[in-house]
């Protein structure tokens, strides 16, 4: 049995500072995380308060890396993949030497020196394949277990979107469709026998970066702000924390300042 939590830590490492003169690195997340709540992210990037960590899906990583495997056979062959065939997307998977570089979302990523702001924007993607075009569209994995029909939520359609615009800033030519590879456990089989089938489906998304370069500028502003922002019209953490707090403080007991005693005479309250 896994257990999970009981490891918060107050982060010490990668915080901004306002003096600092070296780029600052921000991830894609981290840009989510301001777009939901721009307070729970000033405590975040600032002084290493972050949000509680929620469990992994290990079984979504797994569907992930199996993913991975098989676009990379066709990688290696240059061929189209038959998910691609059957939606009449003609397109192979991008071979590039910094693929596994692009990947690697918690330490590299694809990156991008946003000279305005000083921010060294990156993100880990899941794929990326090349159009009949010479365009490069991105590739995200998804893994659910849904009866009803798929719909993207808008932090994936974001998701995707800051991919997009980091690629362009590298100076590809990225097309504004992105896919999703959507893999929807089912749970109409009669039983489980040790393995557990899946509808794929491709779901085409047209970005929009537009909106990318703005909010990297908001986020500069509220980190050199020297008071935290208002929360998130939908953050519960922020809620939860005010919550908490107050009721907390009914609990602290007024300090009372004890009476001098004789052998006191003399001293001045300092310890040297």
């Amino acid at each position: 049995m896994v257990e999970f939590g009981g490891n918060y830590k107050v982060r010490q490492r990668g915080l901004f500072d306002p003096r600092q003169s070296e780029p600052f690195s921000l991830s894609r997340s981290k840009i989510e995380n301001f777009l939901e709540c721009p307070r729970c992210s000033y405590l975040d990037l600032r002084f290493g308060v972050g949000r509680p960590e929620t469990p992994s899906f290990t079984l979504n990583n797994a569907v992930d890396e199996l993913l991975k495997k098989e676009f990379d056979l066709h990688r290696a062959k240059q061929t189209v993949h038959p998910l691609l065939g059957a939606y009449g997307v003609t397109a192979t998977p991008f071979d590039h030497h910094e693929l596994n570089v692009w990947r690697d979302a918690r330490f590299n990523g694809i990156k991008h020196h946003h000279s305005p702001t000083n921010l060294l924007v990156r993100g880990g993607i899941d794929d990326v394949w090349r159009n009949d075009k010479g365009e490069l569209m991105v590739v995200d994995y998804k893994a659910t277990s849904k009866k009803k029909d798929i719909e993207l939520y808008e932090a994936y359609k974001r998701q995707a979107e800051v991919y997009q615009w980091l690629f362009r800033r590298n100076n590809f030519k990225v097309s504004d469709t992105a896919y999703f590879v959507y893999v929807n456990g089912r749970t109409d089989a009669e039983a489980f026998d040790g393995k557990l089938e899946f509808d794929v489906k491709l779901i085409p998304h047209k970005g929009d970066d537009s909106w990318v370069e703005p909010t990297l500028m908001k986020i500069k502003k509220m980190l050199v702000g020297d008071e935290p922002p208002a929360p998130g019209k939908r953050c519960d953490y922020c809620p939860y924390r005010e919550a908490a707090g107050k009721t907390l403080l009914k609990f602290v007991k007024p300090h009372k300042p004890r009476a001098p005693k004789k052998d006191d005479e003399g001293k001045t309250g300092h310890l040297f």
